[in-house]
């Protein structure tokens, strides 16, 4: 089996400690990486295991004696020899995988981190959801993670699994996987920052008339004051109704005018248009 070291896993920085010391470690290296407050964390799923070995082994008065021996040996290289030909380690606890000195001497080296980007609806950026999300690790396996998107989550904000990145060198910790968050417009509001924006779009009468307005907002809908004589291209904001800001708080929604004219009119609405420009002096192309 491959050395372990014990000691470090229940964050001890010597041997010379009680069992009552090993258990009030255990206690708290067991609660750091409970299962239940690192759902989906690979991670502590395999840090939970080291630590039940590590205190199975030490709180053993018998177990923690064999143990020691080779603790004291790997953290004394001076002391490290060869007896009779045989590995010390293999005295105390048989058959022990070894790595080579030099890589003993090698100090632990982190891991690179690894960053991905994944797509999602605006909708479920302005709620939040947990989604599971398929990747292909570097072994070229496909590999299930499930993450919490956070409501009101940043365009290009990150999430981060720790310890599911490129593995370490020299007993390193692995190196960390970001997700970056792309949120994607849909067909009725786009998003920049905080704001959302849409189109509002009025017909003739409406815009020379002024009106109010339903508009349809992410969260349901709102009513807007339309001013008199508004022109394509205009924009008016409805506070409060965009994006979440991070705050507590929520952008504006900001609604282009758009002016849109009849295709197809009836006899009568064509009869209508016709009085009406013989009855205006209005020419909208005059300086």
């Amino acid at each position: 089996m491959k050395y372990k070291d014990y000691y470090k896993i229940l964050d001890l920085s010597t041997s010379r400690v009680s069992i009552e010391e090993i258990k009030s470690a255990y206690r708290l290296a067991a609660k750091k990486y409970h299962p239940d407050l690192n759902v989906g964390d690979v991670l502590a799923e395999e840090r939970i295991k080291d630590i039940n070995e590590a205190y199975r082994t030490l709180s053993n008065p018998t177990t923690k004696r064999k143990y020691d021996r080779i603790w004291n040996s790997r953290n004394n290289t001076k002391n490290y020899q060869k007896i009779k030909g045989k590995n010390i380690f293999e005295m105390f606890l048989g058959n022990i995988e070894t790595e080579p000195k030099e890589k003993e001497m090698k100090k632990p080296t982190k891991g690179e981190n690894i960053q991905t980007e994944i797509k999602v609806s605006l909708e479920d950026a302005f709620y939040g959801l947990e989604k599971k999300i398929s990747l292909r690790t570097l072994e070229g396996k496909m590999k299930t993670f499930s993450i919490k998107i956070p409501e009101g989550i940043r365009n290009g904000e990150k999430i981060r699994l720790i310890g599911q990145g490129k593995k370490g060198t020299g007993g390193g910790k692995s190196g960390d996987l970001f997700i970056k968050i792309d949120i994607e417009d849909n067909p009725n509001f786009k998003l920049y920052g905080s704001d959302l924006c849409t189109y509002l779009k009025l017909s003739p009468w409406e815009a020379a008339l002024g009106a109010k307005i339903n508009i349809p907002t992410i969260d349901g809908e709102t009513k807007v004051f339309v001013p008199q004589g508004i022109q394509s291209g205009e924009k008016i904001k409805i506070p409060n109704k965009g994006y979440k800001d991070g705050k507590g708080g929520r952008g504006n929604l900001v609604a282009e005018v758009k002016i849109m004219v009849p295709k197809n009119l009836e006899l009568d609405e064509q009869e209508m248009f016709n009085k009406l420009k013989e009855m205006s002096n209005f020419n909208p192309r005059e300086k």
